[in-house]
């Protein structure tokens, strides 16, 4: 039997490949896809990924089951998405854990950046630093200047350690060089409990988690993360506007799919979720719950993955803090 040349053999292969991934794309999805959310119910995550799935379903023409798989600070449910097959019917919603625990623990089941294809950042939401209402600072100036008077006795909550709000406080650490103690209690809602009752001064908090006790005077915000005044809390003063410019912290939320999924499947999927996201109904439910859209292209994505896991990664060597 006559050989094929090599050069036209190759010349056949990447059509078969391309004609592949134009049917991939034609084809998929052919049943319901399984998107892990690594968090137990109610959480932010839990909540914005239930909150855009009914917008997405219409658009992708197919159902979207989102499974809870919580544990370990998140790492069980996104294990589970690397270890998944690459056909696009598993893919997870993660959120700030996915770029802060490759610095945080020691070693990881998976590979944070190998093992992921990134479809979107979705959306950003800002960190809103309160305090207790018999804290006497008024500003973060003034709370700043107690902390360098007595260095060492103010102290901070957090919803645990290596969380995003323990982090934003070491990134205030950082930029401002203060030494406050850090209390992590077990949860987001105790500890905002305990600022209330006033067992800790201060803390960082996402906005819908501390807006209620703002508007009810049980605490008292002094600045937000972020480029410009959120929304939601127009009187709220940037931590930029109060002089602290390197305190940028904020939530993201991530939609990625396991590595070696077909990049039609991908752009399908980022198609999709772009044309939810833009819609008036998902944006303003979003701003709601204090979740900027970002929206960011897979390319886009992969550098603010790398950009967050850099920033992160100062932050935790900064303030010492591990998990083994």
């Amino acid at each position: 039997m006559r050989r094929l040349p090599y050069l036209t053999v190759r010349i056949m292969l990447l059509a078969l490949l391309l004609v592949g991934g134009a049917i991939a794309q034609d084809t998929y999805p052919s049943k319901p896809v399984r998107m892990i959310v690594p968090y137990p119910p109610g959480g932010v995550g839990d909540t914005t990924a239930r909150m855009l799935t009914p917008k997405w379903i219409e658009q992708l023409g197919q159902q979207i089951v989102v499974e809870n798989r919580p544990g370990a600070a998140s790492n069980i449910g996104v294990d589970a998405v690397a270890k998944a097959a690459p056909d696009g019917y598993t893919i997870g919603f993660f959120d700030s854990a996915f770029v802060v625990n490759p610095s945080l623990y020691a070693k990881l089941p998976f590979d944070p950046v190998a093992d992921f294809a990134p479809v979107m950042v979705v959306a950003r939401g800002p960190m809103v630093l309160v305090v207790n209402p018999n804290t006497p600072a008024n500003s973060v100036n003034e709370l700043i200047a107690m902390a360098k008077a007595k260095p060492g006795a103010m102290s901070y909550a957090s919803a645990g350690s290596g969380t995003a709000i323990h982090l934003a406080a070491e990134l205030l650490k950082t930029a401002t060089g203060t030494q406050i103690v850090h209390v992590p209690y077990k949860g987001a809602g105790p500890a905002v409990l305990g600022v209330v009752a006033g067992e800790v001064p201060m803390m960082f908090g996402l906005p819908g988690t501390v807006r209620g006790q703002i508007s009810a005077g049980k605490l008292r915000a002094l600045a937000i993360t972020g480029e410009r005044r959120f929304a939601g809390m127009p009187d709220v003063p940037t931590f930029a506007e109060a002089g602290f410019r390197g305190v940028d912290a904020s939530l993201i939320l991530i939609l990625a799919a396991p590595a070696r999924t077909p990049k039609p499947i991908i752009d399908k999927l980022y198609d999709t979720l772009q044309k939810t996201v833009t819609t008036p109904e998902v944006r303003n439910r979003l701003l709601e719950v204090a979740l900027v859209v970002i929206g960011a292209d897979p390319q886009q994505s992969a550098k603010l993955l790398h950009d967050e896991r850099e920033l992160w990664a100062r932050v935790v060597k900064a303030s010492g803090a591990r998990v083994e």
